[in-house]
């Protein structure tokens, strides 16, 4: 860390919340409160650590970093990081990129048990079945019994599984980009799904939004479920192909429970919208009340490792 930019000027953290709603930053910086609008609150080049605008997008996170000669670290108060590595190629060598592992797995594994539930359980049926005065009764699928697939065991996977252990669930299985074993069994690649795929009565993708995993629920993958499985996903749009998507549900082969699209935001017109047997919810995985607390505390305590000259956590990627 260095403590100016140039002579005497203060180096400047740029934060999406005002510092004083901050306890515990450290002393020594220009604190600037930046979210996302049109007027920057200082120049760019005196930021010498960056918090990236919650939720405004890939054109607002990237806007100022190419005029960041100074920065150091860039902060997502996301898990994910795409919208902000079109601008990576901006930075300087040395700048470390940070995510914002530990502040949205609580709330993204809530809503990953709400999708699953509401829409095993028929609730968007009984919603409209109350709007129009309908009882309707009758037997409606548990998540008790059922096997469930997760496809992006990182910290985001493994708090969806603490939350699912006391449904009774017959078997949970995991895919990461790496193999690996925990406490609870192993850990699959993606080289394993055509074997996982057919035995899932729930698939759930959290896996990151990259090469690899863009497009990854395609025609091939959808193919391989088991006829009447849910699909549910809390990780990115881009991480499913939408018109094949779009042809399983129309067959009404499968189910989803979809917290983000691609498109998203979904626009108006669009046939996701009305498909059969599909809940949706517009990309509030991490928007809580659970997300400000931990969002800050996460901030007080990168800025003061930062400020002491020791390494900051969540480092996903450095320029070079």
């Amino acid at each position: 860390m260095t403590a100016t930019t140039s002579g005497a000027t203060r180096a400047a953290v740029w934060l999406p919340f005002p510092a004083d709603e901050i306890d515990g930053l450290p002393d020594g910086f220009d604190y600037l409160f930046w979210d996302g609008g049109p007027e920057y609150p200082g120049d760019p080049a005196h930021c010498v650590y960056y918090v990236v605008p919650y939720m405004k997008g890939s054109e607002i996170a990237v806007r100022p970093m190419g005029a960041m000669s100074a920065v150091q670290v860039v902060q997502t108060l996301s898990a994910g990081i795409d919208h902000v590595e079109p601008g990576l190629g901006l930075l300087r060598p040395g700048v470390r990129l940070c995510n914002a592992k530990g502040v949205h797995e609580a709330s993204t594994a809530e809503l990953t048990l709400a999708l699953i539930l509401a829409s095993l359980r028929g609730i968007p049926g009984f919603v409209h079945g109350q709007e129009n005065e309908e009882w309707r009764s009758g037997f409606y699928p548990a998540l008790a019994d059922k096997s469930v697939l997760i496809v992006g065991y990182g910290s985001i996977g493994s708090a969806i599984e603490d939350r699912l252990a006391p449904f009774e669930c017959a078997r949970v299985a995991r895919v990461a980009r790496s193999a690996r074993t925990t406490e609870r069994g192993p850990v699959h690649t993606l080289d394993d799904l055509p074997a996982l795929l057919p035995e899932a009565d729930v698939v759930v993708l959290s896996t990151p939004l990259n090469p690899s995993t863009q497009g990854l629920v395609g025609a091939e993958f959808l193919a391989a479920m088991k006829d009447g499985a849910l699909l549910v996903n809390v990780a990115r749009g881009g991480v499913v192909d939408t018109k094949a998507l779009l042809t399983e549900l129309e067959s009404g082969r499968l189910r989803a429970a979809l917290d983000v699209t691609d498109p998203e935001p979904l626009p108006s017109g669009h046939p996701l919208w009305h498909a059969p047997n599909v809940l949706i919810t517009p990309h509030v995985g991490g928007s809580t009340s659970a997300f400000e607390p931990r969002a800050k505390r996460l901030l007080a305590a990168q800025l003061t490792r930062f400020a002491a000259g020791e390494p900051v956590v969540n480092v996903v990627s450095t320029t070079g």
